[in-house]
């Protein structure tokens, strides 16, 4: 759905509330299609992006798994391996 929000779970170390905030804030722009609401729609805006982040910590927090953890350096390192070989 949105390629900027990327996953957050079993991650070491785990993801900050900046970043659970970046990936509400996306989601909420995606839903309403705002990238920057106007003064109208900037504090339901803005609740959204609240009560998201809020979600997002409830699933994180409530998500097991028996996986190991995944480093970010590594999949980040992955990841720019993956787009170099595709776009060159």
């Amino acid at each position: 759905m949105c390629r900027n929000i990327k996953p957050l779970f079993n991650f070491d170390p785990l993801a900050t509330d900046e970043e659970i905030h970046d990936a509400a804030l996306q989601f909420v722009r995606k839903l309403s299609g705002f990238h920057h609401p106007s003064q109208a729609n900037e504090a339901v805006f803005e609740v959204g992006v609240h009560e998201v982040a809020a979600a997002a910590h409830r699933l994180l927090d409530g998500l097991v798994t028996d996986a190991h953890t995944k480093n970010r350096e590594v999949e980040a390192a992955k990841a720019k391996a993956r787009n170099a070989k595709r776009f060159g």
